[in-house]
């Protein structure tokens, strides 16, 4: 407690001095053509006089420079930023988190310039050598550190869970250190073929939240590491624009489709995460291509090995396992959930850009119990009243088949090797002592297996205050019918209400306050790792985190 009563003070001598940066936005002139600029800030011929010539200075002052502003300095001599004909740019960053309708696995067709982030690093490396190659290859590395803290009337380690980001209740933690490594292909021009990549490793307690079996999925699986590396995107990206209205294919790691939400903090409206994110699939490693058949539809189709699986764990064994009598015949299985998997998404917005409507179906492969192997059907919509209020609502049904019952002898006693081992699944406890997928609890004992489906139903309601704040107001339904995903067979009712405020283009603040229920049994203050049943149906937790672009 007395830590996070320091966090808070430490926040709000933050604010004060944000304050006065924005009230004095004059730095020193450094050339007599500035003299007299009441806002440097507003002047791009003056902005690197400013700056200074060390990489400290330029990094440091840039910082101030912006501190208390609506936007980054603009170069009047940069071509347009999108297609003339093209839908309208829906919203601004600040204050919300992105300014086209999310949509992913593609960098945003017709509305991509490369080398087009604002970021103190890149500002600061830009009177470099190194700084001069990268831009003249349009090379791009910036990122974020994002901290955080919360109170919660949960006590138990992990037993803010289902909700999330924030696994333990009442702690300061590091939620994500984010690199990007980047080059973003040109999708506005329609005369050459361009291409880009991203590599963006991450580190922190978000780990948990993106973990792929098979890649660096020990911290998880095997350790329960509080913190952990991963990188949840590692993919390459070629552009082909003479096909229709362009034609992206995407190969490697990256943010399945088409969720409201990301695990990138700067991505989301909040701090914390919907239960419809958190038990959503999150990443898939494959190919994916998007194509703008026009410029109101696009098209996506992709194969992947999964959901949060890796190519090279398709083809992995475990040996010297008992026999499992839910898969006959094998002394050995591997991960179900590692197989060849289908994406299909279409997506429409209108010509004012103030409605977007996204339907897939991601995940889709015979649907096996496995790792995260989720078949996922459903979709998100966007509606823009004015420039103050706009909505996002997100559904889906998810399912798992063959999900081992926890209600029925034969499952639980498996082997004789007890609850959860089964034997022969590569989910045996000598395998995955920790975050196992859960089992099923079917309508009836008799059951060796069945289907284990999950539903939601969530909206946003984002109304703009001023350029640099923005309040969100979240409110969900989900049913967890089997427990598969959560661990309790329950539906939930979830939420909250949180503020958005941008100290400058560079740092945001984002408090909020959740209140979660669990209609038909306990799901909260427990840790299903630490074998410690839940013992509450409900969960308040006030939240806040800083993230720090660089």
């Amino acid at each position: 407690m007395k830590r996070l009563l320091l966090a808070g003070v430490a926040l709000a001598a933050m604010g004060w001095v944000g304050s006065a940066y924005a009230a004095d936005a004059s730095l020193p002139t450094k050339t007599p053509t500035c003299r007299g600029v009441i806002d440097p800030y507003k002047n791009y011929a003056c902005l690197d006089a400013y700056l200074g010539t060390t990489f400290a200075e330029r990094f440091l002052n840039y910082y101030r420079l912006e501190w208390g502003h609506e936007a980054p300095p603009s170069d009047p001599k940069a071509p347009p930023s999108r297609r003339a004909y093209w839908p309208a740019t829906p919203e601004s960053t600040p204050p919300y988190p992105f300014t086209e309708w999310p949509y992913g696995g593609t960098t945003s067709l017709g509305v991509t310039r490369p080398s087009s982030i604002d970021s103190p690093l890149m500002v600061a490396l830009s009177n470099t050598s190194v700084g001069q190659w990268m831009s003249d290859n349009h090379l791009q590395v910036y990122g974020w550190v994002d901290p955080s803290g919360n109170l919660s009337t949960s006590t138990v380690k992990g037993g803010n869970s289902p909700a999330a980001y924030a696994y333990n209740p009442n702690t300061i933690q590091l939620d994500q250190a984010v690199v990007y490594i980047e080059r973003l292909p040109d999708t506005v021009q329609k005369d050459h073929v361009d291409w880009g990549f991203r590599i963006a490793p991450i580190y922190g307690e978000n780990y948990r939240y993106t973990t792929a079996y098979g890649l660096f999925s020990s911290q998880l699986l095997n350790q329960n590491a509080n913190n952990g590396f991963d990188i949840p995107m590692a993919y390459g990206e070629i552009f082909i624009p003479q096909v229709m209205e362009g034609l992206m294919i995407r190969i490697g790691r990256y943010i399945s489709i088409p969720d409201i939400e990301a695990q990138l903090a700067p991505n989301n409206y909040m701090s914390s995460h919907s239960m419809t994110y958190t038990f959503d699939n999150y990443t898939n490693t494959g190919i994916i291509a998007n194509l703008a058949v026009t410029k109101n539809w696009i098209l996506q189709a992709g194969v992947t090995v999964g959901t949060e699986a890796m190519p090279w764990h398709v083809g992995t064994t475990l040996t010297n396992l008992d026999p499992n009598p839910l898969f006959p015949g094998s002394t050995f299985k591997q991960d179900p959930g590692a197989q060849p998997t289908g994406t299909l998404g279409v997506r429409w917005t209108s010509d004012s850009g103030n409605d977007d409507i996204n339907v897939v179906a991601n995940g889709i492969n015979s649907g096996t119990w496995g790792y995260n192997n989720l078949q996922w059907f459903g979709g998100t919509y966007y509606h823009k009243f004015n420039d103050q209020w706009h909505i996002s609502f997100e559904t889906y049904n998810e399912h798992q088949n063959n999900v081992p019952n926890q209600l029925n002898p034969q499952v639980i006693n498996a082997a004789g090797t007890g609850f959860f081992q089964l034997g022969g699944t590569p989910f045996s406890p000598q395998y995955m002592p920790f975050n196992s997928p859960f089992l099923a609890q079917c309508k009836t004992p008799t059951e060796l297996s069945c289907t284990a489906s999950y539903q939601t139903f969530l909206t946003y309601v984002n109304y703009r205050v001023t350029p640099l704040d923005n309040i969100s107001y979240r409110v969900e339904y989900v049913n967890d019918y089997q427990g598969q995903r959560t661990g309790t067979k329950t539906a939930y009712f979830e939420t909250g209400i949180g503020w958005q405020h941008w100290f400058s283009p560079q740092i945001e603040f984002r408090p909020e306050v959740s209140y979660y229920k669990s209609l038909d049994a306990f799901a909260f203050n427990g840790n299903a790792n630490l074998g410690i049943a839940p013992n509450r149906n409900y969960a308040i937790i006030a939240l806040s985190d800083i993230i720090i672009h660089f």
